[in-house]
C-alpha cells in the first residue's frame, strides 16, 4: 500500500491504525542522500516558499500559507492559540509513542514528495505524503531531513539568486 497526498490527520490514523494491527511495514530506499543543514520560510512573488539549504545550494518547494505558518512557528517556538493540523498529528503520534526518524524529499514529474519513516517500539514503518506535511513533522520531531544528491543538483539554486526573489519576513 502506498498513501500519497493524504491530509495529514488521515495519514496519522492510518499510522496508527496499522501499529494497533500489526500491520503495514515498507522499506526506505537507501540512495545517495544528503542531510539539509538549515529551513527557511520565506516570502516570493508566487506565495510562501520553504527553503531547503545545503551548503550554497536551496531547494525552493512552495506552499500553501498554513503550511507555511506551521513551519514557521515551528522553527521559531511561536506557539498559536490553538493547534493547528501538524501540532496535533505531533501530540497524536508522541502520546502512541511513534517518533518520525527521517524524512526524504523526493521529486518525481514536478511535484514534490515527502516519505516518512515512522517508528514505535522498535518498528519502522514509511508513509508518503505531501512534502510540507513531511516537513512540518520531521522539524517538530527533530528528524533529519534528507534529499537525493540528484535532485539537490537538478531542482537546486545557488543561495544568492533566491536571496534576491523573496523577502525574509515572518509568516505569522
Amino acid at each position: 500500500m502506498r498513501y500519497a497526498r493524504m491530509g495529514i490527520v488521515s495519514l496519522v490514523m492510518i499510522a496508527i491504525g496499522g501499529w494497533l494491527a500489526g500491520g503495514m511495514t515498507f522499506g526506505l530506499a537507501e540512495s545517495t542522500e544528503v542531510k539539509i543543514e538549515k529551513i527557511d520560510v520565506r516570502l516570493s512573488s508566487q506565495g510562501p516558499v520553504v527553503l531547503l539549504h545545503v551548503g550554497d545550494r536551496m531547494i525552493p518547494i512552495f506552499v500553501d500559507p498554513t503550511v507555511a505558518g506551521s513551519i514557521q512557528g515551528v522553527l521559531t517556538g511561536h506557539k498559536f492559540p490553538r493547534p493547528l493540523s501538524h501540532d496535533l498529528m505531533h501530540s497524536i503520534l508522541d502520546a502512541y509513542g511513534v517518533s518520525v526518524d527521517r524524512v526524504l524529499v523526493t521529486l518525481k514529474n514536478g511535484i514534490y514528495y515527502g516519505t516518512l519513516a515512522l517508528s514505535r517500539n522498535g518498528q519502522t514503518k514509511i508513509f508518503d505524503g505531501r512534502s510540507s506535511d513531511a516537513i512540518a513533522l520531521g522539524i517538530h520531531f527533530h528528524a533529519p531531513i534528507m534529499v537525493n544528491k540528484d535532485l539537490l543538483e537538478s531542482a537546486g539554486e545557488d543561495s544568492e539568486k533566491i536571496d534576491e526573489t523573496t523577502e525574509e519576513r515572518v509568516m505569522l
